[in-house]
């Protein structure tokens, strides 16, 4: 099958995937003239029309649709040349489209690239979501021919977060260091940016009403360019998984594997230590942070600056006094 749809939120997958797919289908010799690429939809015909095309010499043609909304909303004129097209794409071209939003299953045009095109998610992992981060991580290294350790795996799973682009770039400098050699524990420690280590102080000055405390992880943070929005994220984890811990222990759950499944968090051992971080706080106020969390989230995403994210760490620090 030469046609794909590739989608997702996690943009550096995406890109990579897409790259890969255009090295595989072009001959470097006649790369200029078999590379067709659109980032308007208002191509779509001209690129439907160009992937009928024979290549020129070796190799296939390779048509890119880029950050197309075909999957949203589709004019007819392009639905009826998909109708005519997606069927019949020679076996000579790779044909790609690629968005960022997930298609809308009722649109023709989406049943249409669902019945002709492999259709693959690149979605971004939810920061909670441990479990998947270290197979991601351990996805990414089996990639990159690297052997990781259990612990190597799950710290830099720790430190990178569902961040791609870092998580192949941190790969690819602890491949560098160790030269053939195992990655050590103390290799990652030394060299891995451990942005979401940072990220996590600040939620723990939060968690116990530290403004002075909080307001200084935030600038080190900031100092360092860490994008506020990844910040977020991390606080954003971190508060959800100490309300489900908190609402596990309130329900009367002792069992520290059900309260681990609940939250998803991997280790079970983890519970114990928790369970203290939350002793003292009450689920109210826990559900009021993600709340706060949640404006200031929408806030940077509608050009919201550092002033917006200081007031709301503050107010975060307010809630837990």
């Amino acid at each position: 099958m030469p046609t794909y749809f590739f989608w997702g939120d996690d943009d550096y997958s995406l890109s990579q995937a897409a790259q890969t797919l255009k090295s595989r289908a072009l001959d470097p010799d006649w790369a200029s003239v078999n590379l067709d690429k659109y980032t308007a939809d208002s191509d779509a015909v001209v690129a439907l029309s160009q992937a009928m095309m024979p290549p020129f010499g070796a190799g296939h043609r390779f048509v890119w649709l880029a950050g197309t909304g075909l999957g949203q909303q589709c004019p007819k004129p392009v639905l009826a040349e998909l109708e005519r097209t997606l069927p019949n794409v020679p076996d000579t071209t790779v044909l790609l489209f690629t968005a960022t939003t997930k298609p809308d299953g009722r649109l023709k045009s989406t049943k249409l690239l669902q019945k002709h095109a492999r259709v693959k998610e690149f979605a971004t992992i939810a920061p909670w979501k441990t479990d998947q981060l270290i197979r991601q991580v351990e996805q990414t290294a089996a990639a990159q021919q690297l052997a990781l350790a259990p612990k190597v795996a799950e710290l830099l799973a720790e430190a990178v977060g569902n961040d791609t682009r870092q998580l192949h770039s941190e790969l690819s400098k602890l491949a560098l260091y160790a030269d053939d050699q195992a990655i050590t524990v103390e290799a990652v420690t030394q060299l891995v940016n451990t942005y979401t280590q940072s990220s996590l102080k600040l939620a723990a000055a939060i968690r116990q009403g530290d403004t002075a405390q909080a307001l200084m992880q935030l600038q080190d943070l900031r100092n360092r360019n860490e994008p506020a929005l990844r910040i977020v994220t991390v606080l954003v984890g971190q508060f959800r998984t100490w309300l489900w811990v908190k609402l596990m222990l309130e329900s009367g759950e002792r069992d520290e594997r059900a309260i681990a499944q609940a939250a998803e968090v991997r280790n079970p051992k983890r519970i114990y230590f928790l369970r203290q971080e939350v002793k003292r706080l009450s689920a109210p106020r826990l559900q009021q942070s993600m709340t706060v969390l949640l404006e200031l989230e929408a806030g940077l995403k509608l050009g919201g600056d550092d002033v917006l994210l200081q007031t709301k760490v503050i107010e975060l620090c307010q809630l837990f006094r």
